[in-house]
């Protein structure tokens, strides 16, 4: 919330969460007057921009049922499976879990294509960053300035009423530039 605050007037830059100066004596002598020139330089850069978050995952039911419905193979193998034993279907059920598997890498690469293209062009900097789920399609962070940021906004509603049937879209933001600056300490004592 303090971050939120200061945002709204100041540029920030984030430091490594588990950062903590030994003394005020120490942030001052070896980060602001040490460190004046690199920190002045992040601080230009960042000036009027902030940092939006966006993580797209699926309604995995609804993915399911589109790999189905659009791949002929996969619908016919799992129609193949009804009423049979799985150890009759063993080989089979890896084969059509292993088409399974590609058909979802291959739909999670164009829907993540999709919303970047959307949304690179407001954006100075995109981070994609790993998905951390096997539904998640989108975890990036998009380095905009604040000028731009309603532009943002409307941008990430509109990809909500066109993809939201198969789409949840979580967008966080404005925060600190965490993924387009980091500044590290080391104290000497």
């Amino acid at each position: 919330r303090v971050l939120d605050e200061v945002m709204t007037e100041y540029t920030v830059l984030p430091a490594r969460f588990d950062s903590v100066a030994p003394g005020p004596g120490e942030v001052r002598e070896q980060l602001l007057k040490a460190r004046h020139r690199e920190l002045s330089t992040m601080l230009d850069g960042m000036e009027g921009r902030i940092e939006m978050g966006l993580k797209v995952f699926w309604y995995e039911d609804v993915v399911f049922q589109e790999i189905v419905q659009d791949n002929p193979t996969i619908r016919r193998m799992r129609d193949g499976l009804a009423g049979r034993s799985i150890e009759e279907t063993y080989y089979d059920r890896i084969r059509l879990g292993e088409l399974v598997e590609a058909a979802l890498k291959a739909r999670r690469g164009q829907d993540e294509e999709i919303v970047l293209e959307r949304l690179r062009p407001l954006a100075e900097k995109t981070k994609a960053n790993p998905t951390i789920a096997d539904h998640m399609v989108v975890n990036a962070a998009f380095l905009i300035t604040r000028a731009r940021e309603t532009e943002f906004d409307a941008a990430i509603r509109a990809l909500d009423a066109e993809m939201g049937r198969r789409l949840l879209i979580k967008c966080v933001g404005p925060v600190a530039p965490y993924n387009f600056v980091n500044v590290t300490m080391r104290w000497a004592r």
